[in-house]
């Protein structure tokens, strides 16, 4: 034998899958826009040499408190850090309950769990995915601490039923905004709807940075104080520690970076609504209404796409019929948290949350970043339209 035949690969079991047409989102294609703003606000904290906490971070905290109509913005590090800061602040502590929808990123349930608080789950409502209020207050005990709507995919929660609920309780809420900085309830910008509201800059949100950072918005002086000390390992004097806090501060450099992308906000946002409006249009034309669920729009209030995000029985051979046509497309959530593994300890079972384990069965997220073409959303419906042509 040729020994250089015996060190070739052998073919392979598994063909490589087909090059995608276009990215689900384009961050290069972003970053392209705002490259060279972004390089000379990072030149300027580098020169600086002030990373942590600095004049950037100041800045950025007042530009969202202002843009979301609260008194105070906390920058800190992370979406997920936020919730947790925001349930710390409040005091949840171990034993305590937190209503929350099981249909969602894991950061929201796993930040109660962390304080060995127990998630108590709420069921969705089918259209708008967001916990259903109509469900709520049948969930409220004794220990019920706070309750943590989520924001799904840029569309508000039924905020106005939710507070109402909360109000009769006593109970805060804790908005989840990680996916929706902009969206709005009559004319209300989420993250000042309840006690306060948790966003998330991870990359693929709308306001995205180069990195991990999120931010908590509020209203409420006495609980801004708190998170300002919790964020700072408890802090307000150096070397002296008035609660137990973290080290959860937003860097300089990301702020920097959000500052920039911050100005181009509101355009970004309405080229994902465009994008969202063309969607249907195009999907009608296709006649493709009883074939997918489109995304709602409900009366009132303001989306910002997070997510486009369809629905159908037939979700996972769309998919891989798309991926094989070259277009991509993302799974936003597959398995609902109560049947987790990590949340087993809880005792939820399948069929408890039947909207949830329905959604996460039939749920596709097709791509509608902004920088997205009309000719790239007619293949994203043609090959749609072809897939259903084959199965008549």
């Amino acid at each position: 034998m040729n020994p250089r035949q015996s060190l070739a690969k052998p073919p392979s079991l598994h063909p490589s899958p087909p090059k995608l047409l276009f990215p689900f989102l384009d961050l290069k294609a972003e970053y392209a826009t705002m490259k060279e703003e972004i390089g000379t606000a990072v030149e300027k904290v580098l020169e600086s040499q002030q990373f942590i906490m600095g004049p950037e971070v100041r800045q950025l905290e007042a530009e969202i408190a202002a843009f979301i109509r609260s008194r105070f913005a906390l920058g800190c590090a992370s979406g997920s850090d936020a919730l947790l800061l925001a349930l710390m602040a409040l005091g949840v502590d171990s034993g305590d309950e937190v209503i929350t929808p099981p249909f969602t990123f894991v950061a929201t349930a796993g930040s109660i769990s962390r304080l060995k608080a127990r998630p108590v789950f709420v069921d969705i409502d089918r259209e708008t995915y967001n916990l259903d209020p109509a469900r709520l207050e049948a969930a409220i005990t004794s220990r019920t601490r706070a309750i943590m709507p989520v924001h799904l995919f840029g569309l508000a929660a039924e905020m106005e039923k939710i507070n109402e609920i909360a109000r009769v309780h006593n109970l805060p809420v804790i908005e989840d905004a990680a996916q929706a900085i902009g969206a709005r309830y009559r004319d209300q910008n989420v993250g000042n709807l309840g006690a306060c509201g948790c966003f998330s800059f991870f990359p693929s949100k709308n306001l995205g940075g180069a990195g991990d950072g999120g931010m908590i918005t509020t209203s409420d002086p006495e609980l801004a104080d708190r998170i300002s000390v919790l964020r700072d390992h408890g802090s307000r004097k150096k070397y002296q520690y008035d609660l137990l806090g973290m080290n959860s501060r937003l860097d300089s450099l990301q702020a920097a970076i959000l500052l920039v992308k911050f100005r181009h906000l509101e355009a970004m946002a309405q080229a994902r609504r465009r994008n969202a409006d063309r969607y249907r249009q195009l999907f009608r034309q296709a006649g493709l209404e009883k074939s997918i669920v489109l995304p709602v729009q409900p009366e009132g209030l303001h989306h910002v796409y997070n997510q486009f995000v369809i629905r159908t029985p037939q979700r996972d051979q769309l998919r891989e019929h798309l991926r094989n046509c070259g277009i991509p497309t993302e799974i936003y959530y597959p398995f609902p948290l109560h049947l987790q593994p990590a949340f087993a300890g809880l005792g939820y079972r399948p069929g408890e949350f039947p909207e949830s384990e329905e959604a996460s069965q039939q749920v596709l997220a097709l791509p509608v970043f902004p920088q997205m073409t009309e000719e790239q959303q007619k293949m994203v419906v043609d090959e749609t339209a072809d897939f259903f042509a084959e199965r008549k």
